[in-house]
């Protein structure tokens, strides 16, 4: 294995656009829709979250690690990218084993065409507020929204982001950080997938490649099997003329959601002098 280094400057990768399976989009239908060219930034189109992200990973040492990996099978895979969902599950408690799972079931091993010409090797489709590049693949419908990045390593830390960062997904995280089978099912439960068999599916893969030793090696070297309940400090806040909530979440850090939750909101309408309840997690 190739000696890797920490990347601290993100600024200097760009997303490219997006491919297709079954069908490409020409250039023409791509050129006709607005796309965004952004400075990568690991939260684009993930509102209200926030994530200290300014390591993402070690990256090859090689000056050509732009390019695609040659992955040749399922065990070349999990050899090229186990260290990135190690470090993903230090970093926000998935299990590394999940992680490679799912990357080799909706990737194909990395072989998939869709991954081939995005490095999205999760499937995840564009979603409201991404900014960074797109195209349009068949999917579940024709012509959808996926998300392309110009190394895997994105790909990875999105999916990371992506299931933190997603209400439906919050119950997932209580569970152990080595409970592979738990964390399967709950991921068909909150809705990541459609296919009924998709748990199943993930720990048939688990088991015959023996991911679950990804997650033992994190846990072995530190990492807490539970998450540590949070404790809280509580306060209010007064609206003004001008105050979303958008821009209360943002002004103390916490999403529209959990405000929403709270105060048990049933929509984002506000009136001056109503007063919102609050809370932040207490540092250490």
């Amino acid at each position: 294995m190739m000696k890797y280094f920490f990347v601290i400057a993100l600024g200097a990768f760009v997303l490219v656009g997006c491919g297709s399976k079954r069908r490409t989009t020409s250039s023409k239908r791509v050129n006709s829709t607005t796309k965004k060219t952004s400075v990568y930034q690991p939260n684009s189109g993930l509102e209200d979250t926030k994530f200290n992200t300014s390591e993402l990973y070690p990256l090859p040492a090689d000056p050509g690690y732009f390019k695609k990996f040659p992955i040749a099978s399922t065990r070349g895979y999990i050899a090229e990218f186990s260290q990135i969902a190690q470090y993903e599950m230090r970093a926000f408690g998935i299990p590394a084993s999940i992680t490679l799972a799912q990357g080799i079931l909706e990737s194909g091993s990395g072989k998939g065409e869709l991954t081939q010409k995005t490095n999205n090797h999760f499937g995840i489709k564009c979603h409201k507020g991404w900014q960074g590049e797109y195209d349009f693949h068949d999917d579940d419908a024709k012509g959808e929204c996926f998300r392309k990045y110009n190394h895997p390593m994105f790909s990875f830390r999105d999916h990371s982001i992506f299931l933190a960062s997603r209400s439906r997904y919050r119950f997932l995280f209580n569970y152990r950080r080595d409970d592979y089978k738990k964390w399967a099912y709950g991921l068909r439960k909150a809705g990541y997938a459609t296919d009924k068999k998709y748990p199943q599916k993930l720990i048939a893969l688990i088991e015959r490649y023996e991911l679950d030793k990804y997650d033992e090696e994190v846990v072995d070297n530190g990492l807490e099997t539970l998450r540590k309940p949070k404790q809280y400090t509580v306060f209010t806040h007064k609206v003004v003329k001008g105050d979303t909530l958008y821009g209360i979440s943002r002004k103390y850090g916490i999403s529209v959601d959990e405000i929403m939750r709270l105060n048990s909101l049933k929509n984002t309408n506000l009136s001056i002098g109503q007063t919102i309840n609050l809370r932040k997690a207490k540092t250490r």
